[in-house]
């Protein structure tokens, strides 16, 4: 069994702001019925169990932690106003819908790797995002990333080309690097060849070395060597709060893997895509029950 993982508010931005996004004279829950019509694909194209996970109040617990992390101040009105009715309009068809409040939808994606991978009847999860937070999550070729928009598959090797090290280095690499997606600046001077190569060495945040003279011991070559560990000693409580920012939660419920199965459009369906205009996509829906 092969288990699709969605970030439904990337993929509204991404229909939004995409093909359908370009027409003024489009309905104004365009972007909606772009991921309705991206979600029944994958339907279409085989996918049994399905969960899609939303942010529905941007804030979180984060926020709580550090006041530069990001809310929903400046986001777009027409995505902000749409991520409810995206909620909606999933469940009418079907699907399996996290709704987050005080969480994020990564963690609720995180959660449900975590559960999939626990469920010996999966054989490989696919989270569909491009989002290097959940980089975090991949292993081997049982988790992977895929990047619908530019076709791309992101296995455990893949994160290492890209970011110069494995999944478990991640929230350590965003640590020192930041997020500014999330809101947090990482530590000055820190960039991804930095980091990327102290951490393929050492790992992790927490056992590199206080002293640029050991980083030479132990043969890592980068440069303004002691800057960099000077920056790290002097502001070491910061990178290790941006650690935990960058740390999804995998503790969310979201159920079992067997709840996720989608068994065709509920009975309201038909009638809201009709409502919409879009009568084919309920016609479709029902069709694949």
């Amino acid at each position: 069994m092969i288990v699709h993982l969605v970030d439904g508010t990337y993929e509204l931005y991404r229909q939004h702001f995409g093909q359908l996004g370009r027409h003024t004279d489009e309905h104004e829950n365009a972007g909606v019925i772009g991921v309705l019509s991206s979600t029944l694909q994958l339907i279409e194209n085989g996918a049994t169990h399905i969960g899609v996970a939303t942010d529905h109040v941007i804030e979180s617990f984060r926020n709580d932690l550090w006041p530069g992390y990001k809310t929903s101040e400046g986001m777009e009105p027409e995505i902000l106003r749409q991520i409810p009715v995206l909620e909606d309009a999933l469940t009418a068809m079907g699907v399996t819908v996290w709704a987050m409040t005080e969480f994020e939808a990564d963690d609720a994606l995180a959660s449900a790797v975590r559960v999939a991978c626990e469920d010996r009847t999966v054989h490989q999860v696919r989270i569909l995002t491009p989002d290097k937070d959940l980089g975090q999550c991949v292993s081997g070729r049982r988790v992977v990333q895929v990047d619908r928009k530019n076709d791309v598959v992101v296995d455990e090797k893949a994160v290492q080309t890209k970011f110069g090290v494995g999944p478990g280095s991640i929230i350590d690499y965003l640590a020192l690097v930041g997020d500014s997606a999330d809101g947090f600046p990482g530590l000055s001077g820190w960039g991804a060849k930095s980091a990327s190569t102290v951490l393929a060495k050492y790992g992790n945040l927490m056992s590199i070395p206080a002293d640029h003279v050991q980083w030479a011991s132990d043969g890592v070559k980068v440069r303004s060597a002691e800057k960099l560990a000077a920056t790290l000693r002097d502001h070491r409580a910061d990178a290790e709060l941006f650690r935990i920012l960058a740390t999804l939660v995998d503790t969310v419920n979201v159920g079992a893997v067997a709840d996720w199965k989608w068994m065709g459009p509920r009975a309201e369906f038909a009638a809201l895509t009709a409502s919409w205009g879009v009568a084919k996509l309920g016609e479709r829906a029902a069709s694949l029950r």
